[in-house]
């Protein structure tokens, strides 16, 4: 049985998680923070984001703030590091 935890990858995510992940941050910058879901479509768009980034964003939860991408990873169900203690 193989392990599913790809040798790079923190513990909790996969490859594709992180790929998603990186290009959400990518479209999305630093400075829209905290930011509700009309915000982040309009910035990823205002970029030029891909229609996949698009795509993910418009099926985030209408009336809610995001402090982060690692916030919208979570509410989009993509895997997220582990937290350390």
């Amino acid at each position: 049985m193989s392990d599913p935890h790809q040798p790079a990858t923190p513990p909790g995510t996969d490859e594709g998680d992180i790929e998603r992940r990186a290009a959400l941050s990518e479209a999305l910058g630093k400075e829209v923070w905290p930011a509700d879901r009309d915000t982040l479509v309009a910035k990823a768009q205002e970029g030029n984001a891909t229609d996949n980034v698009l795509a993910q964003l418009r099926r985030l939860p209408e009336g809610r703030q995001f402090e982060n991408v690692q916030d919208v990873a979570r509410t989009l169900g993509l895997g997220t590091e582990q937290q350390r203690f």
